[in-house]
This record gives structure tokens, sequence and C-alpha cells, in this order.
């Protein structure tokens, strides 16, 4: 829902605007990627049939076009759902009920998940199914961006398959103890042998090249929505990575994708297309 301000204890505030869709960091970024022309496919534990929010999220998915063959369906597990309320300037607030009997599901076939992948993009909510496809990405020796949505070990060995991590600030801060940019990378990146870079909402993107601190601030709009705006930056991020650009061009096609996605309400459903991210890269 959309409201003017976040209602205090015990009061009541009329909001806006309402809507019901789908979520997740990957999710998010596979709609993102599909809506950008990208072939996206989404892989993952949901719930049975019997659960109404797994069935939505499924269909929701289905109807952008993204694969869900990779989806493993589990009896008696319900999906996370969450309740979610904005504000005037686009600041949320969210009180999330987690799914259950999801965590130790493993995906059946790891190596066809990704026969035909040009890169895979995971986050860190189910390490062990994750750990998994990124292994069969790693045979396949294809780009592995992993989503650092939350804080785990320094030394987490899912984090070690990556190529590539981009950690939202608020993970990596929550990891290492540091609020300084630089810092926090470099800590992250002695445990790691690929590129690392750090979204921090309206700050920007911060990222070590030959081990200075390098910064891209992020595009100035009129933010509505923040919600999925990282997922956005991620799946903008894989896609121009498979498509073989250089790392500015990705980086500020990722961050064009987030800033638009701001722009409009309702979480993922706000993905830009990708007429509208290359019509704002010729405007900026």
């Amino acid at each position: 829902m959309r409201v003017q301000n976040f209602p205090a204890p015990g009061t009541k505030v009329s909001a806006s605007e309402f809507v019901i869709t789908g979520g997740g960091c990957a999710a998010n970024a596979a709609v993102t990627i599909a809506r950008l022309n990208g072939r996206a496919a989404f892989a993952g534990p949901l719930g049975g049939s019997g659960d109404a929010v797994s069935n939505r999220i499924l269909s929701d998915l289905e109807k952008e076009g993204v694969d869900c063959s990779g989806v493993a369906r589990v009896d008696g597990g319900t999906a996370s759902v969450s309740l979610i309320l904005l504000d005037a300037t686009g600041e949320k607030t969210i009180a999330t009920r987690r799914g259950v009997n999801l965590g130790d599901v493993l995906p059946k076939d790891p190596a066809r998940l990704v026969a035909d992948a040009d890169a895979v993009l995971v986050d860190n909510r189910f390490p062990e199914f994750v750990t998994a496809v990124c292994r069969g990405a790693q045979a396949r020796r294809i780009p592995i961006v992993i989503d650092l949505d939350q804080a785990t070990r320094m030394d987490d060995p899912m984090l070690a398959l990556g190529t590539h991590v981009v950690s939202s600030a608020e993970a990596l801060f929550g990891m290492t103890g540091l609020k300084d940019y630089k810092e926090a990378l470099e800590r992250l990146a002695k445990h790691l042998a690929g590129f690392v870079a750090i979204t921090d909402g309206p700050k920007g993107v911060y990222w070590l090249e030959g081990g200075e601190l390098r910064h891209l601030p992020a595009f100035e709009v009129k933010a509505i929505d923040s919600l999925g705006a990282g997922d956005a930056f991620h799946g903008g991020f894989t896609l121009a990575l498979a498509e073989g650009r250089p790392l500015s061009d990705i980086l500020r096609f990722a961050s064009a994708t987030a800033a638009l996605k701001c722009t409009k309400f309702g979480g993922a459903s706000g993905a830009p297309t990708r007429a509208e991210v290359d019509a704002f890269l010729v405007k900026h």
C-alpha cells in the first residue's frame, strides 16, 4: 500500500494505492531480465499446490515469460509473504512472515538448470539450494553473480563461488561491522577472487578496481517506490554481463534499471522495459 506517512502505533492512515505482486530477490530479478528482453529462468523452493502464495508467485512469473521449470514444489511448505507500506518519499516499512519447510530443499538436477544459461544470478536466502546451482554454473565456467542480500560469514563457501559479488550496504556493513565502503569491500575481497561491489540506494554503487575504490552515483529521479530496486539492479547487471558489455556500461545499465524501477509503484511489477532503459541512458 502507498501512504502519505507511516502510521504511529495504535493509529490508522488512508492508503492511496494497493497492489498484490510477487517478490523475493531472484524472482524480482527474473522479472526485470524478462522486461529487458533477456531470457530468464527462475529456480527455487516454493510451497506445494495447496499454498496460494506459491501458486500466485508462479502464475505471475509465467505471465512475465519467465521459465519456472526449475521450481521445486514442497508439499506442506509455504512461501514467504510480506506486508509493505510505502510513504510519500518512496521509503518502505515491511513485515514478513517467512516461509516454512523450504530451507533444506535441493535442486534435482543443477546441471540441467544451467545447461543453456549465459549467466547465473543467485541470492543467499536458500544457501544449500543455490550452492548446488552455482557449482553447476562453475562447471560450465559461466558468470555467477551473487546478490549478497543477507549477512553471512565472510568465509561462506557459497560466496567464494561467485565471479561477481554485489552486496547491499546493509548486508556488508552488518557482516564487517564497518561503515566505510572501501574498508568493507577490502575486507570482503580478502576472501574472494572476483569482482566485489556494494549498492547503497540513492548513494549509488561502489566497487574495487585495481585496489582503488570507484563510485558511480545513482541517477537522480523522483522516487515513488524503492521496493525491488536492488533486485532490478542485479537483474540489469547480470543481463549486461551476459551480453559481454564492458564494466562501465554494465554498471550504468544496472543503475538506470534500478532508477527507473523507483519511479513506478508496485515492487517488481514496476520493473522497466528495455526500451525505457535505453531511452533513459540516451538522455543521461
